[in-house]
């Protein structure tokens, strides 16, 4: 219960959830009638979907679809007709049921004047494998909204003459009917509709004839894409305008009226959209462009992409169908960054594995920071980003199974000696990697046991990646990986599934890991600041507003230090003192408050003193008081909890005023949002000092409602710690009030029936405390009771023998605690002898009964 419930950050664990797991996964009868897990019970819970690292409530739309188009990541396909490169490739209508069947809500059709005037679609050189175009829109028709309800985008880009552009919009009327989303935009409105009100609906991203034209006919000028597209198949370039990469096209009537909410424009300065686009126009930018624009204009890009949809594509020197990587340009806030699909690798594992985290749905909230209307980002931040919680994570790499040979590898011997990386990629603050030793000659159970750590500034927008190679091969070293949005994660022990290049799930190839990550259940909930070193009050750095240079607005940014500080204060105090409170109980930062009173009680239960210790839940606060005298180091403990608890109090009783005073001033800093622009102009600034001033009323406001939302957080997390310590003493037998005491606890009033751990027995228990950072853990004997295991089945995957162990003394965790041997049962069946009598080791997995 313990285990499943502290180290798997389960929520409201009950008896009958674990006697569920015991009924599901043990193999023998006995242990089944019994209730208990024996060694081969628990190894295939722990290869079971129940411990995949995947969040299950991420397999679903789980995301609010009610915000704006704009505001989302969309799935997005380029050249979706290729099963190859461009210049080797040819058309096959399989690539669109492939795309979209994989969660793609955003195809490109490139359409040309074909024989018996039929369109005909096709890419670059391939004329020779084109695809009719009839027969495109019913495979749209067909697919669009099988793996995904929300809407579809397809980028038209049209090479026809004016017949069989109408044609096109016959075949579009005729084929796609209802679906295709043709209401005109409403004037009014100042962002795009959500994809919730357009489910089920096909959007056309394509020209539009221009309002002033009544014609049956008009020119448009053709945007950048169009023109690289002729000049691969070696079209006339002399309509080439002014040298600025596009072209004039002549469009029909009733091809343009299909288009409605993706009108496509061609881009000019950031301060020209600002003014003069509308919301319903959309932007195509070369990678090459896009990339200058994220370096040069980092901030103003991603305020662009607030409101308006940008959709980037490779640039047309990439012959060989690469694909560019999607983090470059949704550190931007791009929405639409087009992949090739046919082409695996890095970058398309880091597309697909990020589009998981919405039921693959296609479409995934941007981070918040990114969307609000006043906030500050710079897509190449390097740093801790204002009002962004940055979170540590710790990934322990324990062990690998049934890894197979590198595909293709003319490597000496049958047998791989894996390597592993481990990938961080988000913005450039987050951006890392570490890399496992190499294992010789091991690929059915490889044990890594290497622990990394990683800071996440943006964990909204990170990315986790575990890449597997083989360190002795000639040619090909890939063996699998898995990518999976931060976001996704499961705290405590995890199986990571291998994939192949291509993307196939690996059958019984896994990692064994362990997750811990901040302000997580089951990984902790301590911030990144307390996890490395605890900062004083004179050390510590506090977030400040910047000037503006407008007098008015900097005097009521000015009067919010105070309240800013004082967040500061409240929120740090808490993590200050309980890194404190953890590290006397020997435990690491990362780890939560249930495990530190559980390591008390362990220590009181191995004690040959006769100490008593208690938690009163009767207060709102509870306290820990001991009776009679104390060893001195648990003292230290009690102290550091009393200071715990206090800082906690001062926190949860202050945080609603300060959190009202950030909250007010931030409002009032928005009453200047409008006219910010005419009072810098009054008071003398343009041109760069305007912008500036601009930029720093931004990061102002992003500042207040940042730390008003860490305070509000901290508020939660606060309430939370008390709810563990309840919860904790009551398992644990602290509770002074009802609940038993560690020397009660096998009283004959004292014995529900209740779920918990049990280990090999060993010699009699520790009479003294051990050493607060000092531990000791020795393998589980390799003999059990035959009654209670069973060998597994053959694809099954042994877990080494090094991961189930055992603690004898009090852990100190500077890593993951070990995995104990589980076993189900009653108290009544264990509570039958005195406290010295019972093995050591089952009293670290003790769990009396308790509500919770």
């Amino acid at each position: 219960m313990l285990f499943v419930e502290v180290e798997q950050g389960v929520e409201g664990v009950t008896e009958d959830m674990c006697r569920d797991i015991v009924q599901k996964f043990e193999p023998s009868a006995e242990g089944r009638e019994r209730g208990y897990l024996s060694i081969d019970g628990f190894t295939h819970y722990l290869l079971s979907s129940e411990c995949h690292i995947f969040d299950p409530q991420h397999k679903r739309v789980c995301q609010d679809m009610n915000q704006p188009l704009s505001h989302y990541y969309i799935n997005s396909s380029h050249n979706a007709s290729l099963l190859e490169d461009h210049f080797w490739g040819s058309s096959d209508i399989s690539s669109y049921i492939r795309a979209l069947r994989m969660g793609c809500r955003s195809i490109e059709v490139i359409v040309w004047d074909g024989p018996d005037n039929e369109p005909v679609v096709y890419v670059g050189s391939s004329v020779a494998s084109h695809l009719a175009f009839s027969k495109v829109l019913d495979i749209i028709n067909q697919y669009a909204f099988e793996s995904s309800e929300y809407p579809l985008i397809v980028c038209l880009v049209t090479h026809c003459c004016i017949p069989q552009q109408r044609v096109m919009a016959q075949h579009m009327k005729k084929i796609l009917g209802d679906k295709l989303y043709v209401d005109p935009p409403l004037k009014e409105e100042n962002y795009l509709p959500s994809p919730e009100k357009l489910k089920g609906k096909i959007l056309l991203k394509g020209k539009k004839l221009p309002p002033s034209c009544t014609d049956i006919e008009g020119d448009v000028t053709d945007e950048e894409e169009g023109l690289e597209m002729s000049r691969r198949v070696g079209a006339d370039e002399k309509d080439q305008l002014n040298g600025l990469g596009y072209k004039r096209l002549r469009l029909s009537r009733e091809l343009s009226d299909l288009v409605s909410l993706c009108k496509s424009v061609q881009f000019r300065d950031f301060e020209l959209s600002k003014r003069d686009q509308k919301y319903w126009e959309i932007c195509s930018f070369n990678e090459v462009d896009a990339n200058r624009f994220a370096n040069e204009y980092p901030e103003e890009f991603v305020c662009y992409n607030k409101r308006f949809l940008s959709r980037v594509y490779p640039t047309p020197m990439r012959i060989d169908a690469s694909n560019m990587n999607p983090q470059d340009f949704w550190k931007c806030g791009c929405q639409i960054v087009a992949m090739n699909y046919q082409t695996p690798g890095l970058m398309m594992d880091l597309n697909l594995g990020w589009f998981r985290q919405n039921g693959n749905c296609g479409y995934v909230l941007r981070p918040a920071i990114m969307r609000e209307e006043v906030s500050y980002f710079s897509a190449n931040a390097r740093d801790s980003l204002p009002g962004v919680s940055a979170q540590l994570l710790h990934i322990k790499v324990i062990s690998g199974q049934n890894l197979p040979k590198p595909r293709g590898s003319a490597a000496k011997g049958d047998v791989v000696e894996p390597y592993i990386y481990v990938e961080i990629h988000g913005i450039p603050a987050d951006c890392a990697e570490q890399r496992t030793k190499t294992v010789s000659q091991n690929g059915d159970n490889p044990i890594f046991d290497e622990s990394f750590e990683f800071q996440i500034n943006l964990p909204e927008l990170s990315v986790l990646r575990f890449v597997v190679l083989d360190d002795d091969y000639i040619g090909d070293e890939f063996i699998g990986q898995y990518t999976i949005p931060f976001e996704c994660l499961q705290p405590g022990y995890r199986h990571v599934p291998l994939q192949s290049l291509t993307g196939e799930f690996l059958p019984n190839t896994t990692l064994f890991v362990h997750v811990a990550i901040t302000n997580r259940r089951g990984g902790g909930k301590a911030h990144k600041r307390g996890l490395s070193v605890r900062k004083g009050r004179k050390a510590r750095e506090y977030t400040t507003t910047k000037t503006t240079g407008i007098k008015v607005v900097d005097e009521l940014f000015r009067a919010s230090t105070q309240p800013l500080r004082e967040a500061t204060d409240l929120r740090e105090n808490v993590q200050n003192a309980m890194v404190s409170f953890k590290e006397l109980c020997g435990l690491t930062p990362a780890a939560n408050m249930k495990q530190c009173i559980l390591t008390v009680s362990t220590w009181l239960m191995n004690s040959e003193r006769s100490l008593r210790v208690t938690v009163d839940l009767s207060e709102t606060y509870p306290t820990m008081e001991a009776q009679g005298p104390v060893p001195e180091l648990l003292r230290k403990v009690l102290n550091a909890y009393d200071m715990m608890i206090q800082t906690s109090r001062t926190l949860i009783e202050s945080a609603d005023v300060v959190y009202s005073k950030l909250t007010q001033a931030q409002r009032a800093g928005l009453d200047f949002h409008e006219d910010l622009h005419r009072i810098g102009a009054k008071e003398g600034l343009k041109g760069r000092k305007l912008q500036k001033a601009m930029e720093s009323y931004a990061w102002n406001i992003t500042v207040l409602k940042g730390q008003a939302d860490l305070l509000k957080h901290a508020k939660s997390e606060a309430l939370d710690t008390l709810r563990q310590i309840h919860c904790a003493a009551q398992s644990c037998g602290l509770s002074k009030n009802g609940a038993a005491s560690p020397q009660l606890q096998h009283h004959p009033h004292h014995q529900p029936q209740q779920v918990q751990i049990q280990q090999e027995p060993q010699a009699k228990a520790h009479l003294h405390p051990p050493p607060l950072h000092q531990s000791q853990t020795q393998p589980i004997s390799p003999t059990a009771p035959q009654a209670y295991l069973h060998p597994l089945p053959q694809q099954l995957p042994q877990l080494p023998a090094v991961l189930v162990q055992t603690v004898s003394k009090p852990p100190a965790y500077p890593e993951p605690p070990p995995i104990p041997q589980l076993q189900f049962q009653s108290q009544q069946q264990r509570a039958t002898g005195p406290l010295d009598a019972i093995p050591e080791k089952e009293m670290v997995g003790d769990d009396p009964a308790g509500s919770c």
